[in-house]
């Protein structure tokens, strides 16, 4: 290779777009939804990383309510990660299909495992042909001390309930639990067979959710990712019965034959659910993905905050460069791209977009709200969380000791970490968060007198940063 045959690459921070004559009155009238996939629309273009320090229900729950999707990291059974997609589709359905209930011979303790397992307040009880006995709530064992004790003497009887029937409307359902002050409304048909529920909690949520990502039965959105190796296509099968709207076929070198191998393996078993394939950083590792039956595609080698990559191996792409590279590919086919990693402000997320992207992935950003998994610490009167690329030291481990019982030393010794572990200070609720990236980049849109973001990527001018041109931009009064 002779050195004018090495290409020129460009980060986010290499470049700025030029603003441009803008017709837009204010930054409200901005429209930043996107189509992730043909069939699945966000009303903001931001995706929660599937790495365990960021994504599991709770956060999948407040990026759909916000607008976004969250990814359901796979480094837990394939039991736990299908019970998370089902508490995020639970969390906000108008009503829920398939109520939690046990037995009456259950007892306390059994009903406050189920409580606890799947993050409900209270549980149905239900004969053997799932006809209703009564309903059993955290406020009905809260003073039972005793966790023998049967679930039918500590229940609401059925006698004492007010139920709903099928098909009733959510006008009709407000108002039986306005006028009754309910929390739940359990939904039977002629003969008490249990047909559904609908909760208080979750009808308000829903009269009240414009912004909400959902599907078609006005449950909210979540993706879930699966490997490339052993329990995969099992794995791939019990997310999509737990309802799961994509998955994410999600490895650190996506352009590879293992990846292609087990996408079509999954297209083939699962064709109903679209899935995201990844991680490149070229025009022909997305062509290849596309040719194999991605349905969308995930960009990024090495940019992300927790990512050592680059480093470690000396292989990756810039980002700016690898999504324009990517973009060349996916336009043709209609195929949404996600940049995945090296997000640091929401100009970034604006240039991501006008580069091509359909919607951003975003991890250290999101690591620190309250949605994320983890504990908060506190060092010198200030509050973090943890935070750690899932290819770090610490994740492999974990990851061995998920697909082993006993852990072989020399399996420790030869882990070559690609990501580090850290802290991220807390940031506070994801909607606040959600709220000021999305802003800005409805504003960065409006310098570029764009109001979609296809007109976003028409409009799109990049300007290249020399060395003062980055320090005018960025270094500013503190």
């Amino acid at each position: 290779m002779r050195i004018e045959d090495i290409e020129y690459a460009l980060s986010y921070g290499d470049v700025l777009l030029v603003p441009k004559k803008s017709d837009i009155d204010s930054r409200k009238n901005v429209d930043v939804s996107t189509h992730l996939t043909k069939g699945i629309k966000l009303n903001v273009p931001l995706i929660s990383a599937n790495m365990d320090t960021v994504t599991e229900a709770p956060m999948a729950i407040a990026m759909a309510s916000n607008g976004g999707i969250g990814i359901i990291h796979r480094f837990m059974d394939m039991e736990k990660q299908a019970s998370e997609v089902r508490r995020v589709k639970r969390s906000q359905s108008y009503i829920i299909d398939e109520p939690y209930s046990i037995g009456p011979d259950a007892t306390v303790g059994d009903a406050r495992a189920v409580m606890s397992k799947n993050g409900v307040s209270g549980l149905l009880i239900v004969d053997k042909s799932h006809k209703l006995l009564g309903i059993l709530s955290d406020r009905d064992i809260r003073f039972v001390k005793d966790d023998k004790t049967s679930a039918s003497r500590a229940m609401t009887p059925r006698q004492r309930l007010v139920v709903g029937t099928p098909g009733m409307s959510s006008e009709q359902a407000l108002s039986v639990l306005d006028s009754h002050r309910l929390e739940k409304l359990p939904l039977v048909d002629k003969d008490n067979v249990v047909r559904g529920l609908i909760t208080s909690k979750d009808i308000y949520r829903t009269v009240n959710s414009e912004q909400s990502a959902k599907d078609r039965r006005g449950r909210l959105l979540v993706g879930a990712a699966i490997g490339v190796k052993g329990d995969y296509i099992d794995r791939a099968d019990a997310l999509v019965n737990a309802d799961v709207d994509l998955l994410v076929l999600d490895i650190a070198h996506g352009h590879s034959a293992s990846v292609l191998e087990a996408l079509r393996k999954i297209k083939k078993a699962i064709p109903e659910v679209p899935i995201i394939a990844g991680n490149v950083a070229t025009k022909e590792g997305a062509e290849d993905l596309i040719s194999a039956g991605a349905d969308g595609i995930k960009v990024g080698i090495g940019p992300g905050a927790a990512c050592i990559t680059r480093t470690v191996t000396g292989a990756g792409m810039p980002q700016l460069t690898a999504v324009m590279d990517c973009y060349e590919a996916s336009r043709k086919h209609g195929i949404c791209l996600i940049a995945d990693g090296g997000i640091k402000t929401s100009g970034d997320i604006t240039k991501a977009l006008a580069a091509g992207a359909g919607a951003v992935m975003i991890g250290s950003m999101f690591a620190g709200t309250d949605e994320s998994p983890g504990y908060f610490s506190v060092r010198n009167g200030a509050k973090y969380k943890s935070y750690r690329g899932m290819a770090s030291f610490g994740a492999n481990v974990s990851r061995k000791k998920m697909d082993k019982k006993e852990i072989d030393p020399q399996d420790i010794f030869d882990i070559v970490p690609e990501g580090v572990e850290s802290s991220v200070p807390y940031k506070g609720s994801l909607k606040e968060v959600i709220k000021q990236l999305v802003g800005g980049v409805r504003s960065g849109m409006s310098y570029c007198g764009a109001s979609s973001l296809d007109e976003l990527r028409k409009n799109a001018k990049f300007v290249r940063l020399t060395t003062s041109g980055l320090s005018e931009s960025y270094q500013k009064l503190s």
